[in-house]
């Protein structure tokens, strides 16, 4: 499907800064690019950083939503190669939260001439178990009932989860933050996201990606363990993982300081 509408207003495109080096910011399940204003103040001064919202979240033109489309990662990746080549961008280091990494690596594998390097805050190829040779972190059914309560019960869905993604220790203000970028996504929106997001299963992608990779990942994080990050490390063919000791799966938002640190000496 041709995008219709104009690619920088249906996904909400914001650029910053004015570096020679392009770095585009991809923001994960249930958020918009609200949530890399904690990172942005470290990459701006140096780099031209280009923010967006995936359509279906965030300030994203709703009416360009097409279910087909947005039931699978490829859909998201087509989103990014869409704004790509509506901003004739090139060598762009691209840069994903959580589910972002794999739509990010969906869009390199299909268009590799248009990134130089990916970058992946908290990725998971696969959350779902498959024992005994690679532990996603939920089974199955438990990731069924948690798309289930999203029908139940939206907000207690929002309330239950977000805590588990910001993980303990950390601002309980960023974990309200999270809840109520959750409850403001609109669940006709955010369940197909959810689905595409949570029973992917991107393993078999991973060797494909020849671009230069960093993996990224918190020590402590409910979703996606630092196992998972080691599993990445060993078949993505030029990569290098960095594990920081922090709680939670938002790095990015946590960690701004260290995370930012860790991607500009991969970017230089």
């Amino acid at each position: 499907m041709q995008p219709s509408h104009n690619v920088e207003a249906r996904n909400n495109v914001t650029i910053h800064g004015s570096g020679d080096k392009v770095i585009m910011l991809a923001h994960g399940f249930g958020c918009d690019q609200k949530m890399w204003r904690h990172l942005l103040p470290y990459l701006d001064k140096q780099y031209k950083v280009i923010l967006f919202d995936y359509v279906g979240c965030g300030s994203s033109d709703y009416s360009a939503y097409n279910k087909q489309r947005y039931s699978t990662l490829k859909g998201y990746a087509q989103d990014v190669l869409d704004i790509c080549e509506e901003l004739s961008l090139e060598d762009v280091i691209f840069v994903g939260h959580s589910v972002s990494s794999m739509i990010g690596m969906h869009a390199a594998i299909q268009s590799p001439h248009i990134f130089s390097k990916l970058a992946m805050i908290c990725p998971s190829p696969c959350f779902l178990n498959f024992p005994p040779e690679y532990e996603g972190g939920f089974d199955k059914e438990d990731l069924e009932e948690l798309i289930n309560l999203m029908d139940k019960n939206y907000v207690g869905w929002a309330n239950y989860l977000a805590p588990l993604v910001m993980g303990q220790d950390n601002d309980a203000a960023l974990t309200q933050e999270l809840e109520t970028s959750f409850c403001s996504t609109d669940p006709k929106y955010a369940k197909p996201f959810a689905k595409a997001t949570f029973f992917a299963d991107d393993r078999a992608m991973l060797s494909k990606l020849s671009l230069p990779t960093l993996i990224v990942q918190s020590k402590h994080d409910n979703l996606a363990s630092t196992a998972v990050g080691e599993y990445m490390n060993q078949i993505i063919p030029n990569s290098q993982l960095k594990i920081v000791d922090a709680h939670g799966h938002c790095l990015h938002m946590t960690n701004p300081a260290i995370v930012s640190s860790i991607v500009r000496e991969f970017v230089s």
